[in-house]
């Protein structure tokens, strides 16, 4: 299991488009991956849960994805967070 702390610079956060973006990423990765803001975790995969999270830029999340790829899929999608999502 890998567990890493992102903050979520952007500004509108993980929103609409931006979310789509992170969870097509995740679903590239076999690992279960999820997000986690303050005590709540949700399934990375999942639209309606990420949004349900109501992450707003300035937020700091935690990723955790377990599984072959856990590492690659932790890295990537850090990556694509602080990109601003512009990839």
């Amino acid at each position: 299991m890998v567990v890493k702390d992102v903050m979520v610079e952007n500004q509108v956060g993980l929103h609409a488009r931006p979310a789509t973006f992170f969870i097509q990423r995740a679903n590239e990765y076999k690992s279960s991956i999820w997000v986690e803001k303050e005590e709540r975790r949700v399934n990375a995969k999942s639209l309606l849960g990420v949004l349900s999270l109501g992450i707003v830029g300035g937020t700091q999340i935690r990723i955790i994805a377990d599984g072959s790829d856990e590492q690659q899929a932790v890295e990537g999608l850090t990556k694509l967070i602080n990109s601003g999502f512009k990839e």
